[in-house]
């Protein structure tokens, strides 16, 4: 293929080219999110990790992405960070083909050296980047590859061993492969236009075409993801690896019921005698109000008042338990687990301390939480205000829930 003058003045930058194949199916790791390289580890689809290593790499120029053709949508959404920094074109039906295919596209910008790497090795550092660069010439292609290290055999047709094949220079071939880019290009182009589609990998295409290709030392961390373990356990070692930001949430409620003429005063699910009791459409339990409150505070579920208006006559005189139970409930239908909740009575009468341990066993069994994780607490209002002067109770109510994944970024 011809070195045209505008080829070698894009040389010149000495920013080495990169397709990157992703058009394949990945059956073997299963289709949660549709092939393997747009399942998501560490919270991203797997081609924006490895796009993430080649983009930021300093010697790397133009990026090519060869995709399957019914995958245009969800690369676009994986790949949406990168957006105007790579190319994506339609691969082929076979891995050489798409290679072939991303070769073309790097054409026009006619980079001096080029890198094929799959999109399915996440875990390609810097470093094996650099070393395969630098092993690169006019004449020469590199290959990171790592010693054979298990023991192999060939299996006979029956099924049994025929012979231990000795492991003494085999190495195991790892991606990105590099090489001169116009002579890979023309190889391609030749076994193409032969209808030769043997070849597994650039190396074994750069073999058939007498390109020499220098082994460099690769990494045992830039594995392949190949199967549905592989993709969890990628996912598990990004996790681990990120800072972690649990998804605790707080709400606060607040509430205020008056005294009217009564012979008792339900606080907290317990029935106090006393010679008044609270106003209000339910029971008028102000600690149960407020803790409904706040638990509907944790997951955005409006208030009290949207779940059971006092319009509505079928909440007239009920137990304020109820409140509390669906508030929990809605909590726990969206993942959430209660760590605690505190409640806080302000009143000068009746005298909470003596129905405290009744009062907390009422919330625990509400809540479904063990005791030492609520906290009922009574204060006066130092005859202050209307609750100073007796004329009603307040309470303040703060609940912790903890859902499941971490704070969005």
């Amino acid at each position: 293929m011809t070195d045209t003058s505008a080829n070698r003045a894009s040389d010149a930058d000495g920013k080495v080219g990169v397709v990157i194949v992703a058009a394949g199916r990945g059956a073997r790791a299963g289709q949660a999110d549709g092939p393997k390289q747009y399942q998501r580890i560490g919270g991203r689809a797997v081609i924006a990790h490895t796009l993430e290593k080649f983009l930021s790499h300093p010697n790397v120029g133009p990026v090519v992405v060869a995709i399957h053709a019914d995958d245009r949508e969800i690369f676009d959404r994986a790949a949406a960070a990168y957006a105007g920094r790579v190319v994506a074109v339609t691969g082929g039906s076979s891995r050489q083909a798409s290679v072939r295919l991303g070769l073309l596209a790097l054409r026009e910008q006619a980079p001096a050296k080029v890198l094929v790497h799959d999109a399915v090795r996440p875990f390609v550092d810097a470093g094996l980047i650099d070393r395969t660069i630098e092993a690169i010439n006019e004449r020469q292609g590199a290959l990171p590859a790592l010693p054979v290290a298990d023991t192999l055999k060939r299996e006979s047709a029956e099924g049994m061993i025929e012979e231990t094949v000795s492991r003494a220079g085999l190495h195991a071939a790892q991606t990105p492969q590099g090489f001169p880019f116009w002579p890979l290009l023309a190889a391609h182009e030749k076994a193409h236009h032969l209808g030769k589609t043997e070849f597994t990998d650039d190396a074994a295409i750069a073999e058939w075409a007498h390109i020499p290709v220098k082994i460099v030392t690769g990494s045992p961390d830039n594995v392949k993801l190949t199967w549905a373990r592989d993709i969890a356990m990628a996912d598990q070692r990004l996790s681990n690896a990120l800072p972690r930001f649990p998804d605790i949430r707080t709400g606060n409620g607040y509430d205020v019921h008056a005294f009217e003429a009564g012979d008792h005063v339900t606080l907290c699910g317990v029935a106090i005698p006393y010679d008044r009791k609270l106003s209000g459409h339910s029971d008028a339990d102000v600690g149960l109000h407020a803790l409904t409150d706040a638990l509907l505070a944790t997951c955005g579920a409006g208030d009290i008042g949207t779940h059971f208006p006092p319009s509505d006559p079928r909440w007239k005189g009920v137990a304020s338990k109820i409140f509390v139970e669906h508030a929990a409930k809605l909590v726990r239908e969206r993942g959430g687990r209660i760590a605690n909740a505190d409640v806080t009575l302000i009143c000068e009468a009746p005298r909470v301390g003596p129905h405290r341990e009744a009062m907390t066993a009422a919330l625990a069994a509400m809540l479904g939480i063990a005791p030492e994780r609520i906290s009922i607490k009574a204060t006066t209002n130092e005859k202050l205000g209307f609750v100073g002067r007796g004329e009603g109770i307040a309470a303040i109510a703060t609940a912790s829930v903890v859902y499941p994944g971490d704070v969005p970024a």
